[in-house]
């Protein structure tokens, strides 16, 4: 078996895809070759010492290969495993502070908002070229997406491509863990559905494995009274106003509302302004660099650290033909998955995976106010890709101004113009 990791040097996303692989008993004895792959051959080579040394702590058997040229790597893939990005956060808090100087007071910048629109074409013009790629070399290839934003990227992905491709995220644990903490009961012990849009999802059911009792009424009347301080006043709005338990965090569904702002503010969470300056620089110890020089690794070291994600699982699941439910995964909604959104359009909702692949759960629908919600979004979506396919500057304005946070048509254009110059060595050239 051959996995291919598309962004493996990227720290936030190669380590952990490394560890979850090196720690699956699973793919032990099969055979199974790993192999990295980036653009930035520095950083490459520091993330495959790094896989060496997780390898031989943990004694698997999986070969390791890394290589800057995805050509080289693909042939023979049966999984191709992509989260890629260029100069992430400092084009992220344009997207971010831009908008914002225009009168437009959006949430985050990234999946939802006006600012997404540049970061999904940024993703889009990365991610397209490999799925061509894919096509060309691996056609049978599972392809398993962590680039943000991932609806609007798998959107792209399965309406300009013919790759087999799903969405990953770890959101929704998340909510999971909040209702476990809200019932004190173990997640195992809870049979949950949710399904929705990638980070503004809702809970369907929540009953008791065992007994078969309904729980979402006693989860819903726990999070409308919550009052801890740390928790997103959206999320308590939800379940108050609307019976509905969504992401327990406010700048994801934040993103996709016009009122987000009110409780997230305008301060960019990863900007100059949530950073304490210090009179004098200390540098923190790097302890990637330090496992590839050779420092001796311990168990509870960072480096061994997990990602959380199911990435490694579904593969076992397939390998194993094991059938079993995981609790989100995107895909197009093309069987009307959730039966009041629309089918072309990118969806989350559980899925079981066994040897034939991955087989999305129907759920029927989702409350209407939600879906409501949803809606325009879908349809901004739709016209970023036809205006990444046609270059088309009159699609985007039309996807900005559907857009809850665009209150102007004259400030959107001019916006847009800003953005599409100052991010032109990352964007394709609209006419």
């Amino acid at each position: 078996m051959k996995i291919v990791v598309i962004g493996a040097a990227s720290r936030q996303f190669g380590q952990g895809q490394i560890v979850d692989t090196m720690q699956s008993q699973e793919l032990r004895g099969r055979q199974v070759t790993l192999t990295l792959v980036d653009e930035n051959a520095e950083a490459l080579d520091l993330m495959t010492r790094v896989a060496g040394r997780i390898r031989e702590y943990t004694g698997s058997d999986i070969q390791i290969e890394s290589t800057t040229d995805r050509r080289q790597a693909l042939p023979g893939a049966h999984y191709v495993i992509v989260a890629v990005a260029r100069k992430r956060y400092e084009l992220w808090e344009q997207d971010f502070r831009i908008p914002l100087a225009y009168g437009f007071n959006h949430v985050l910048g990234e999946n939802g908002g006006p600012g997404a629109i540049f970061h999904a074409l940024r993703s889009i013009d990365l991610i397209i070229p490999i799925c061509r790629d894919v096509e060309a070399l691996c056609p049978n290839a599972l392809l398993l997406n962590f680039t943000n934003p991932e609806a609007r990227v798998l959107h792209a992905i399965c309406h300009l491509t013919h790759v087999n491709a799903i969405g990953i995220c770890h959101g929704v644990f998340e909510a999971l863990h909040k209702i476990s903490a809200y019932l004190g009961k173990p997640v195992d012990e809870l049979d949950i559905i949710s399904a929705g849009m990638n980070h503004f999802y809702c809970m369907l059911r929540v009953r008791d494995r065992k007994s078969g009792e309904n729980l979402l009424p006693a989860v819903l009347k726990k999070a409308a009274g919550d009052t801890d301080a740390k928790l997103s006043p959206i999320f308590r709005k939800f379940a108050e106003v609307f019976d509905i338990f969504t992401f327990p965090s406010e700048d994801h569904i934040g993103e996709y509302l016009t009122f987000g702002s009110e409780f997230h503010g305008t301060a960019w969470p990863y900007g100059q302004e949530r950073r304490k300056v210090h009179a004098h620089d200390e540098k923190a110890a790097d302890v990637l660099t330090e496992c590839a020089n050779g420092k001796p690794l311990a168990a509870d070291s960072p480096v061994l650290w997990p990602s959380g994600e199911h990435t490694v699982p579904i593969i076992t699941d397939i390998e194993l033909n094991r059938g079993i439910l995981r609790p989100a995964v995107n895909v197009l909604n093309r069987d009307g998955y959730i039966e009041n959104l629309p089918r072309d359009v990118v969806v989350e909702i559980p899925a079981t995976v066994d040897a034939r692949g991955v087989h999305p759960l129907s759920v029927g629908p989702i409350p209407e106010p939600f879906a409501a919600f949803m809606r325009p979004h879908f349809t901004i979506h739709g016209l970023v890709t036809e205006a990444y396919r046609t270059r088309s500057r009159r699609l985007l304005l039309q996807a900005l101004l559907l857009d809850p946070n665009v209150n102007s048509i004259t400030r959107a254009e001019r916006m847009l113009d800003e953005m599409l110059a100052l991010q032109s060595e990352f964007l394709p050239t609209f006419t």
